[in-house]
């Protein structure tokens, strides 16, 4: 509901897609803080920390909040307000899955990160519904003030986390007394992914697809809406909802089969599958085709993201879970590198070459990590792939 709000206000009000860019590249600028997020999660606890960074939204979704109540709302506050909450708001996913990591055994980590996943992609086609809807009918106002309800009752809810449960011998190994630093947990969660193949593989793949297919069904969707179709906010909201509502079969789908796939190998293939669909919907000239075309990008999506989530918890020690999903997350960083470049390559040359660009420079480049590290991702019987 937030990005859909602030992203179509941001739009309206300067009429600039460099600024739309600029808008969804600010949720991201904490993502080099994420893998010390995933230290002080295993430093300070994870349930500490994520219940931290919800009251951190709850805080800046008031004030915003407030803002738009007086009257005083400008492009600029949002601005600030986003750029707060991206320093954040990014490390998010890091703290979901080190709690995945710390409370289920292992045999389960692929139906938690699906249902996970579900609550997710749920939660983005009801409020790319009902935040179109809202905004429409009552204002910017109104409508954030239910977004800031949402993040106190995150809140309240993160409050109700289970604690650690340990499972198997790593948990029995004594405490050392003397601690090293957070900057030493740091570099001995960078050396323990560089030194992992599965693991490196997957933080490249992250790396490509936030570089390229991301920007494209996320942060570009109101610039597409609009100037593409030529459609409303409640264009808009269907258009969010089609992506989410395909990554959330796709999520149901791996719930129910999960325990049947290889999930490296269904990494790549997902992900590939991603950037085929995307270079379709681009060239999509009307509305339901392109809806429909971002419902089966966002299914396959959803097969390529969940494995890699699952798969990145299976091959870590416990004890590196938080840090790995921290470096992880570097990946993001990507993202707005993705969006801000598409700024001015949209003004000159247009939606549709810019896509096709991103597309297939990122399908290239997803085959070349699958045959660059095949024993490791492709071998049914490498440890990434098992069952």
């Amino acid at each position: 509901m937030e990005t859909l709000i602030l992203g179509w206000y941001v739009l309206v009000e300067t009429g600039s897609v460099l600024l739309l860019t600029l808008f969804a590249s600010l949720q991201y600028v904490g993502t080099l803080l994420s893998p010390l997020f995933g230290v002080a999660g295993h430093r300070l606890g994870n349930k500490r920390v994520f219940c931290a960074m919800r009251a951190t939204y709850a805080v800046l979704a008031g004030v915003l909040m407030l803002l738009a109540f007086t009257g005083a709302l400008r492009p600029l506050h949002v601005f600030i307000i986003t750029a707060l909450m991206g320093l954040v708001r990014p490390s998010d996913l890091v703290l979901r899955h080190a709690l995945i990591g710390e409370t289920l055994p292992i045999g389960e980590f692929v139906g938690a990160a699906s249902i996970s996943r579900t609550t997710q992609d749920s939660a983005r086609v009801m409020g790319a519904l009902t935040g179109a809807g809202l905004v429409a009918v009552l204002g910017i106002a109104p409508a954030y003030a239910v977004v800031a309800c949402f993040y106190v009752l995150s809140l309240l809810l993160t409050l109700g986390v289970a604690g650690p449960r340990r499972i198997g011998h790593e948990s029995a190994l004594p405490v050392p007394a003397l601690r090293p630093s957070a900057w030493q947990d740091l570099k001995e969660g960078m050396v323990y992914v560089w030194n992992t193949p599965p693991l490196l593989a997957a933080v490249w793949l992250a790396l490509l697809v936030n570089l390229t297919a991301f920007p494209l069904v996320n942060g570009l969707l109101p610039y597409v809406a609009k100037e593409i179709y030529g459609t409303d906010q409640t264009g808009l909201g269907y258009l969010v909802a089609g992506f989410a509502g395909g990554a959330l079969i796709g999520s149901i789908v791996l719930l129910r089969f999960g325990h049947a796939v290889r999930p490296a190998r269904m990494m790549v293939t997902g992900c590939a599958g991603w950037y085929v669909l995307t270079l379709l919907f681009a060239q999509m000239q009307g509305l339901a085709g392109g809806m429909l075309l971002l419902v089966l990008a966002g299914f396959a999506q959803s097969l390529g993201m969940v494995p890699m989530a699952a798969m990145l918890l299976r091959s870590s020690a416990e004890r590196f879970r938080g840090r790995v999903m921290g470096i992880r997350m570097l990946a993001i960083y990507t993202l707005p590198i993705g969006l801000l470049a598409a700024g001015p390559l949209i003004a000159h040359f247009g939606f549709r070459a810019l896509a096709t660009v991103y597309c297939l420079t990122g399908l290239a480049l997803t085959l070349w990590i699958g045959v660059r590290w095949r024993d490791h991702l492709w071998r049914s019987g490498a440890p990434a792939n098992l069952r």
